[in-house]
């Protein structure tokens, strides 16, 4: 069965938007901040902001060139840091090569890193404090599970990938003693041994390897969840552009032998920008309980 990504996201968004159509006075409001012109990430800025007015969330952009300095980037954050009307603040990875993503991401607020990233709401997901922002997403393939009725309590989940952005924090989210998780986590990689051996004992597979068509029928038991977070071209002179976007998973040969299975593009990509929109209206909601 098809996991209709974009379905579920788009229920996401309209329970949103009833929330903040009931709310009278200023709305959430999300910062992006671009580096340079790196043509995905223009693509995927457009995305968020577009979503953003759909919900009503209002939006800023700040497009900085891609010769900015790390401490001019570094003073944008601090002023938007500063500025009582900005929930949350979002920096568009991948940023150029002088500039370290680490050292920039630890400088946004805790209680505006809507992302996820910051090591204070990392470490707080580390120990199941619920209270924190959870990167985009891990905590989107977690509800689209949830939201497709996929119990994974006692489950055996292989994570092929074990990146800060994906494998890591999906891992700690799903192994936490708490609804929707409680899975049994193995996180394979590159240097993993064995790794068909390892992915036929998966109840469920995230494939987050950033290889084209690598997850192979062969690879799965009969039944398994599949849960795919690649986004790769390749080559197809069958198509107009000259290429075509396909996921970590051989999709045509795998769909017939598992259970469950997310489509490229349409899966878990949409459940990224919904949480996101998600943890500003969190980030709002924080700020208007908070005493002035």
């Amino acid at each position: 069965m098809l996991i209709d990504g974009k379905k579920i996201a788009n229920e996401i968004q309209k329970e949103l938007k009833f929330s903040l159509d009931n709310i009278s006075g200023p709305k959430p409001c999300l910062a992006v901040i671009i580096v340079g012109n790196h043509p995905p990430s223009l693509i995927y800025v457009s995305r968020k902001m577009q979503a953003c007015a759909e919900v009503g969330i209002e939006s800023i952009r700040i497009a900085l060139p891609s010769e900015v300095s790390e401490e001019e980037l570094i003073l944008e954050i601090v002023k938007l840091n500063q500025n009582s009307r900005v929930n949350g603040i979002l920096l568009q990875l991948p940023l150029p090569q002088h500039i370290n993503p680490i050292t920039v991401l630890r400088e946004i607020s805790p209680a505006k890193d809507v992302d996820g990233l910051h090591p204070f709401n990392v470490g707080k997901m580390l120990i199941g404090e619920d209270d924190a922002f959870f990167p985009c997403t891990p905590y989107g393939i977690k509800i689209l599970l949830e939201r497709s009725n996929i119990d994974i309590s006692g489950k055996h989940v292989v994570i092929i990938g074990r990146s800060n952005l994906v494998g890591k924090p999906l891992a700690a989210l799903l192994m936490q003693n708490t609804s929707g998780a409680n899975a049994t986590v193995t996180v394979a990689h590159s240097r993993s041994e064995n790794l068909k051996n390892i992915c036929l004992t998966a109840d469920i597979i995230v494939a987050a390897i950033g290889q084209p068509l690598f997850l192979k029928a062969d690879m799965i038991k009969e039944g398994a969840v599949i849960i795919d977070v690649g986004i790769n071209k390749i080559n197809d002179s069958s198509q107009k552009a000259g290429y075509k976007i396909v996921g970590d998973v051989d999709f045509d040969e795998v769909k017939g032998k598992c259970s469950f299975i997310t489509p490229v593009p349409g899966g878990v990509g949409p459940m990224t920008i919904a949480v996101l929109l998600r943890n500003t209206f969190k980030s709002f909601i924080a700020t208007q309980k908070s005493p002035s």
